[in-house]
């Protein structure tokens, strides 16, 4: 297992930018509901919220809009998650300003797929800067036992880039361990490849625990593989495999990988595995069919569950059982993170015991 810091204040950080998810209710689409549900969220804090529910010390470093209520309504919500929080309260500056992101969601149903739109423009979170957060105090006087990055925050804008490419400095020389989700996206790499690419490929190199796809890792770091995607989850597994050899040889540094495995029945069922190479052995979660409320959130549940086995001292086939378990936790509810009563319900859910527990 990793060798994890013995002194610290956190479990696990993130830096991650707050915003609230609207979701039609009774699985409706977004243009013909009047009724919906908010909650405050972020696909970092929803990797969070495996560690904070199951009682380990956890933080997100981010940024609010200074008077918001809505900066309030996601401040109470982190309160109530048990996530502590840190960051700057930036002026809104007008009607025009600064604002959280929303997240609007049409969760599908049966052949009706699930439709997600984001209304970013102004997003508070653009404004993450290093200059904001005392890091020799964050991991050097406080101390943290894992930073996790995602892709999405790291190439929101430049300054959020070059926030995380020097959180993961820090961390390094701190002796926090680091996780890495790549987490891909086209329209946030759009005219930044070069920039991104070498950003990205930095982190990476002092990266413990790198989390992507074969998309994520030919698209983001420039690894030469097999052709990304296909339909045979078999293929996908062999894919995923020959692609860790070459990362393993571009990225030394880094000693567990996974990604999660999805195929599409319907939007009410899928088949849901999972995959990690951790220690020169491959460990596999077979994929098995899932019914599914709401399925966004569910690959961020299984990073949280695989992070808290590591920082637990799980062996490694156990943290890809409980990550797998916790990724089917979150697509069973309306919020977009699992929040699990205790490791029990975790392991039930692995184990395929739905009988009541009384």
């Amino acid at each position: 297992m990793l060798k994890l810091r013995e002194n610290y204040k956190y479990a696990l950080v993130v830096p991650s930018s707050m915003g609230v998810r609207i979701t039609p209710a009774d699985r409706q689409p977004v243009h013909t509901s009047t009724n919906y549900f908010m909650h405050a969220t972020s696909a970092e804090t929803n990797v969070l919220n495996i560690s904070a529910s199951l009682g380990l010390p956890t933080k997100v470093l981010t940024t609010f809009v200074e008077d918001s209520p809505i900066a309030a309504f996601i401040k109470n919500s982190l309160r109530l998650r048990n996530i502590d929080y840190e960051g700057r309260e930036v002026p809104q500056g007008g009607p025009w300003g600064y604002r959280h992101q929303f997240n609007i969601a049409d969760s599908g149903y049966g052949l009706r797929g699930p439709r997600v739109a984001n209304d970013r423009a102004g997003e508070v979170g653009l404004t993450l800067n290093i200059r904001d957060f005392d890091l020799e105090r964050i991991f050097g006087t406080e101390g943290v036992q894992i930073l996790h990055l995602s892709g999405l925050v790291g190439a929101l804008s430049h300054e959020t880039s070059i926030f995380c490419l020097e959180l993961a400095r820090a961390a390094k020389k701190y002796g926090t361990r680091i996780s890495f989700d790549l987490n891909y996206r086209a329209s946030f790499w759009k005219n930044r490849e070069k920039e991104l690419r070498e950003i990205f490929s930095e982190i990476a190199s002092v990266t413990d625990i790198l989390i992507g796809n074969e998309e994520d890792f030919q698209l983001a770091l420039g690894v030469k593989g097999p052709e990304a995607g296909g339909k045979d989850l078999s293929a996908k597994i062999e894919g995923f495999k020959g692609m860790i050899e070459e990362v393993k040889k571009a990225y030394p540094n880094a000693s567990v990988f996974a990604t999660t495995l999805r195929e599409v029945i319907s939007a009410n069922e899928h088949l849901w595995g999972a995959i990690l190479n951790a220690g020169g052995k491959w460990n596999v979660a077979d994929p098995r069919p899932i019914p599914v409320l709401d399925r966004i959130g569910g690959g961020d549940g299984f990073v949280g569950g695989l992070l808290y086995g590591i920082l637990r001292g799980f062996s490694y086939e156990d943290c890809l059982h409980f990550g797998w378990a916790t990724g089917v936790l979150a697509t069973t509810v309306l919020t977009d993170y699992a929040t699990p009563a205790d490791e029990s319900q975790v392991w039930d859910i692995w184990k395929g015991n739905a009988r009541v527990k009384r």
